[in-house]
């Protein structure tokens, strides 16, 4: 999953949890609020109480005290305002079927739920009722008793919580958008990085990232840069050393293939020589036992010196340096299909302009086409192998060599090989700067090589 969906899912989480806790919070706040204005209503019709107490014991003093109240004049309109909607007062003590005094209740708020009109109470608890004295200094004028209306009061609960919710979901929705919005804005350069260490897997060591604005990313922009120089550094050295390393190999297969000429060479052909001088004297004496054996001799040494010369054009110079690639590869091809009728057949396939390749890329072009045509033909079944050997032109100015065989045979098996001859010539093209591919084909393997030409 991206970082950035990460990120915004775990914002979203974190603002459904505050949008739930303010929900909580709406909720126990709106309920309660109910016990705020059941007390104000109370202390409000107290004190116009009072004050109609105290006007008429100055005006109707003859009157005994627990006579003046409840006045006639406290149910008025005037009262009415006093009292907050959902709210119930009435006068201790009161007179006979006397009703309390209402608040307007009707239309104050939607109509809740059935699991909101029962889980709240449950859980926050029933309104308790407000009693207040109408004079702290008089115990006979009587007291207000202001009772909340509780299905009003969960009406007027959930009118509010709506009305915060819709703020509240408002507001998480734009915070999320916004927050999104940087967050993507924030982490778009993290598209840059990896772009860049898809280019350095792919051997682009030298990419530049842009600064970038976030400490953090510019840090690892500048260790990715530094990474870049390094990694291209070690390539270059470990190509000129592997580079070195093959000049010392060749020098050494030259030095052995001498050898191999001047001792192993001389002493075959004296061996022939003398089993021709052995053949010559004992046919004269017709001793054909002995002719026999000197024979036997002459053919063993013959196979010998055939396996010599091989082994010495092997080690020799490659023909590169001496034909040209072109003409190298069609001398391989040519000399395959002249061991044997019984060898598999043969494909050459040349495309692009091959005249001016020389160096180092022809040689490792031509020992990468010798080892696995040498593979195909000694370690598979194949009837038919095919050698395509084209020069991709243009900026990316580089050579393709591709041997595929209908042999069989376990691709991923073959890459982990550590034959010499596998080795070898991954040694070659690493040090050419180029890539080599061990590849399942559709009826055997298929071995691709690229060498840049500008390396």
């Amino acid at each position: 999953m991206r970082l950035v969906l990460q990120l915004v899912a775990r914002l979203l989480l974190i603002v459904a949890l505050c949008l739930g806790a303010a929900t909580l919070w709406a909720t126990f706040d709106a309920y309660r609020s109910v016990d705020r204005a059941t007390a104000t209503s109370a202390q409000r019709v107290a004190q116009a109480l009072q004050g109609l107490y105290w006007h008429e014991l100055l005006l109707r003093s003859s009157r005994m005290r627990e006579h003046l109240m409840p006045v006639p004049e406290w149910r008025t309109l005037e009262t009415m305002k006093l009292i907050s909607p959902g709210v119930c007062v009435e006068f201790q003590p009161a007179t006979a079927f006397e009703k309390p005094l209402c608040g307007q209740s009707q239309g104050i708020g939607r109509m809740p739920p059935r699991w909101f009109a029962s889980i709240v109470p449950t859980f926050l608890g029933s309104h308790a009722e407000v009693v207040r004295p109408v004079s702290p200094r008089a115990a006979a004028a009587g007291t207000v008793v202001a009772t909340p209306d509780q299905a009003a009061a969960i009406s007027l609960a959930w009118e509010y919580i709506l009305n915060v919710i819709d703020v509240a979901l408002l507001m998480a929705a734009a915070i999320a958008l916004l927050a999104s919005l940087a967050i993507a804005h924030t982490l778009a350069p993290a598209r840059a990085i990896v772009l860049a260490l898809q280019r350095m897997a792919r051997g682009q060591y030298r990419t530049k990232l842009p600064r970038f604005r976030s400490m953090e990313l510019g840090m690892i922009g500048g260790a990715v840069d530094a990474l870049g120089s390094r990694l291209e550094e070690s390539v270059e050295q470990r190509a000129a050393l592997t580079r070195r390393l093959i000049e010392i190999r060749d020098d050494e297969r030259r030095a052995l293939a001498r050898e191999l000429h001047d001792e192993f060479g001389q002493n075959l052909s004296a061996i022939l020589a003398f089993a021709n001088t052995i053949e010559t004297a004992s046919t004269k004496d017709r001793d054909h036992g002995i002719a026999q054996d000197a024979r036997m001799i002459s053919q063993a040494t013959h196979h010998l010196m055939a396996s010599l010369r091989d082994t010495l054009k092997r080690l020799r110079n490659p023909l590169p340096e001496e034909l040209g690639l072109e003409a190298s590869l069609v001398n391989l091809v040519d000399s395959w299909r002249s061991q044997s009728a019984t060898q598999p057949t043969i494909q050459l396939d040349l495309k692009g302009d091959l005249t001016d390749i020389s160096g180092p890329a022809a040689t490792t072009a031509y020992r990468v086409a010798q080892e696995c045509l040498t593979n195909a033909l000694r370690h598979g079944a194949a009837r038919e192998i095919s050698l395509h050997v084209e020069r991709c032109a243009g900026e990316d100015d580089a050579l393709l060599i591709r041997v595929e065989d209908d042999g069989g045979g376990d691709a991923a098996r073959v890459a982990r090989s550590a034959g010499f001859g596998l080795t070898g010539i991954r040694e070659r093209v690493a040090a050419a700067g180029g890539s080599l591919s061990i590849l399942p084909a559709s009826r055997g393997l298929s071995v691709a090589a690229t060498i840049p030409l500008a390396a």
